[in-house]
């Protein structure tokens, strides 16, 4: 036991996805909780013999302390895990006029919110998801999600009908956020903010890699075996990922581990008023009031967090806009077979990859040189050259692959136009996620919580526009204006660049919260 914190502004993990307030109040990279924002126990931890720490900066038990072997086999088993479930979102996309002519279904909104509706449950899963990991730890909040994901899946794919099979897709989206909502989390307790952009891109693979590759294998299995197979497949590969998780995986947030460390030893000690330095005073119905609450007062009040989310979230309404018509765009324009329409998605893939390497080599090397001259803010993480390629790439993109489309030009040509899609589509996740975690501070992990929550939605309800859109003004100009819209956004993270710093640090923007 020692009072000697390492869990301080240097190594202080930040979740990117939905949190509550322990999370927030262990954020700091720039400046420490005010006091008012600090337990009592933790105002003057030197003078309280009764608070559990790490012992020592080099305490093993310290995630950030642990060997690089054991982080990087966690990150591998959690990369795996975090591709299964966005694989769910589109796995079957190719069967979706399978499902339609099964379900003796024929709206094309029925047709794209099939797709879409697991997007939803992205939204809903983190409300409960996280709070429950700020009492529980995110150990078996992973381990119970897990268990139900693969649960809903094998619903839906004994589904009877379309009601059934969008219900249990919903659901199956809500367990299957746990890894998005606080894989991030995860990989900010164990890295330090210097290697975090790297390992964030490779955690980063399967929320967006995981949807383009769904329709690959889907197109083909589905035209061999029907789309309830797609379901089978998914129950194997998510149950298999699961048991691994449960023997590889291990907690990795601080308050947790601590509480956990404090338990055992007032077993040893006999001393009952030992409690962890990382502690909260507060009930379980505040932690959970504050988590729902704090996100949405961040986003209405918040204009970074207003602009950057509307930002993020148009861009991945778009990606999905792409994941539940390229299936029909495809057949009906270029007479793709079921099987041979999954490889419409390869460009959105190759985009995204590109987008990877590129952002998780330039944000980190980006972010060292300016701690080596010691002026480091969360705005340099919106470097122009990280940002505005991505932000002209997916605009233009849209409008080649629209205009291609249209007048049946080479297939290849519109696949290679969606690569810029998923280029646009992966820094502006990887830029504006950053961004808000080192720019908010004790308050970062409710500001991507609002993202998160905004982009969800976008990305489950745009696409129902889809078809009817590309009905009434054709795919040229359908998604010409998708482009346009894109491109009326390029100067979110470019203001934010030069004026970011002034907007965060305002306090009539900073006491609302």
């Amino acid at each position: 036991m020692s009072t000697t914190n390492t869990y301080d502004s240097e190594k202080a993990p930040a979740s990117t996805a939905v949190s509550t307030h322990s999370d927030e109040r262990t954020l700091g990279h720039a400046e420490p909780p005010s006091e008012q924002q600090q337990p009592q126990a933790q105002q003057s931890p030197e003078l309280d013999p009764d608070l559990v720490d790490w012992d020592g900066p080099d305490d093993p038990e310290n995630p950030q302390n642990w060997t690089k072997a054991k982080k990087w086999r966690l990150i591998a088993i959690l990369g795996l895990v975090t591709l299964v479930t966005p694989l769910g979102s589109s796995f079957f996309a190719p069967g979706v006029p399978q499902v339609m002519a099964d379900f003796h279904e024929s709206s094309n909104i029925i047709a794209s919110l099939v797709v879409s509706i697991y997007i939803f449950g992205f939204a809903i899963g983190p409300l409960i998801i996280a709070p429950m990991s700020e009492l529980y730890g995110r150990f078996w909040i992973y381990n119970a999600c897990n268990v139900l994901f693969v649960i809903f899946s094998v619903c839906c794919g004994v589904s009877n009908s379309m009601g059934m099979l969008i219900a249990f897709r919903l659901l199956a989206g809500a367990a299957g956020a746990a890894p998005l909502t606080i894989g991030g989390g995860t990989v900010a307790d164990i890295f330090p903010p210097a290697e975090r952009a790297g390992a964030m891109a490779i955690w980063s693979v399967g929320p967006l890699l995981g949807p383009v590759l769904g329709p690959v294998a889907g197109g083909f299995l589905v035209e061999a075996e029907g789309w309830r197979w797609v379901y089978w497949v998914l129950v194997i590969a998510a149950g298999l990922f699961t048991i691994l998780f449960y023997f590889v995986g291990s907690e990795t947030y601080h308050p947790t581990i601590l509480a956990a460390k404090a338990a055992r030893l007032r077993k040893e000690t006999g001393n009952q008023n030992l409690r962890s330095k990382l502690a909260l005073d507060i009930p379980p119905r505040a932690i959970f009031t504050r988590s729902i609450v704090r996100p949405m007062k961040m986003l209405f009040l918040s204009p970074i967090v207003l602009l950057t989310s509307t930002y993020v979230a148009i861009y991945y309404g778009i990606m999905y806009q792409f994941f539940t018509t390229l299936t029909f765009v495809f057949e009906g324009q270029y007479h793709f077979s079921s099987g041979m329409v999954g490889l419409s998605y390869l460009g959105l893939g190759g985009g995204l990859l590109v987008g990877m390497g590129f952002l998780g080599v330039m944000s980190d090397k980006i972010v060292k040189r300016q701690q080596a001259v010691g002026d480091m803010k969360p705005e340099h993480r919106l470097d122009l050259l990280l940002s505005v390629p991505g932000a002209i790439l997916l605009p233009a993109g849209v409008f080649i692959y629209g205009w291609t489309t249209q007048y049946q030009i080479h297939w290849i040509v519109p696949i290679l136009a969606t690569a810029f899609v998923g280029y646009g589509n992966l820094t502006a996740l990887m830029t504006i996620q950053t961004y808000l975690i080192d720019a908010f501070t004790i308050h970062a992990a409710s500001a991507v919580a609002a993202n998160t929550v905004l982009r969800s939605i976008f990305g489950a309800f745009l696409p129902l526009s889809g078809l009817a859109l590309f009905d009434k003004l054709g795919l040229g100009w359908g998604n010409s204006l998708l482009a346009f819209i894109a491109l009326a956004l390029l100067p979110v993270p470019v203001a934010f660049r030069f004026y970011g710093e002034r907007i965060r640090t305002n306090p009539r923007f900073t006491t609302k919260f």
